[in-house]
């Protein structure tokens, strides 16, 4: 079966179909030991070997859509430079790693625990992660001290994180323990800015104690005991990619 190379790229999880072009027009593409720099080539799937970054890609026609529980102390990565344990290390069955080649969509840093999914489905990738979509993602965050409803309105409103001011949020307090000196509160965003909700609480002048993220979408982790995951439902998968 002919496919374009920068769509084969893709469906392998790879990357989306836009970031393909730009590796293959980059050189670190190769289709049977030749290095592709041109954009238009097709290929055999069932015979052409590709390479991409030195390693063979395999044809998987079977698209896999995960989603996590990330604990803390894991990176959202495929490989880490520096030796940490990265969210690949969770995903086995029956204690073995899974057959299928994921790679993580979007990130958590590795002090936030949470909601974080995984695909093959290259196309899968770039939908929820470009902010074009605007998906939703819910986080629950403890604060030092207690927050007051000015602070409060100030993230529904918007702040300045420095590089960026945010765009409207949803946000609503959870809790107020005023013996502990800390306050419980639930941040709603659709942005995908690094580190996003530790800056915009930072911006108020409130440091974060715990960030977890509860919910992609109306697609919640409650269920799921943190380091574990499951296969999301063709329902799901549909409720996510037309959300908006």
């Amino acid at each position: 079966m002919e496919e374009r190379l920068q769509k084969f790229l893709a469906n392998q999880g790879i990357c989306s179909r836009r970031k393909a072009e730009e590796y293959i027009l980059d050189g670190k593409v190769k289709v049977n030991g030749k290095i592709i720099s041109t954009l238009g080539n097709k290929i055999d799937t069932e015979k052409d070997e590709v390479e991409f970054e030195g390693r063979v890609v395999k044809n998987q026609t079977n698209k896999i859509y995960i989603l996590l529980n990330k604990p803390i102390g894991y990176v959202t990565t495929v490989k880490d430079q520096f030796g940490r344990p990265t969210v690949m290390e969770l995903l086995k069955e029956k204690g073995r790693p899974i057959k299928t080649s994921v790679v993580p969509v979007g990130r958590l840093d590795m002090y936030t625990s949470g909601a974080l999914l995984l695909s093959n489905d290259g196309d899968f990738v770039y939908q929820i992660t470009h902010p074009k979509h605007e998906i939703d993602k819910t986080y629950q965050v403890t604060l030092k001290g207690e927050i007051t409803e000015k602070e409060v309105e100030s993230l529904r409103s918007g702040v300045d994180i420095g590089d960026y001011i945010t765009k409207e949020a949803n946000v609503r307090i959870m809790k107020i323990d005023k013996e502990k000196q800390i306050s419980r509160v639930e941040i709603t965003i659709h942005e995908g800015k690094n580190r996003q909700v530790r800056r915009m609480c930072e911006a108020i002048g409130k440091k974060v104690l715990a960030l977890h993220r509860s919910k992609i979408g109306n697609i919640s982790v409650k269920d799921l005991k943190l380091g574990t995951w499951r296969y999301l439902t063709e329902s799901e998968v549909k409720n996510l990619l037309f959300s908006k």
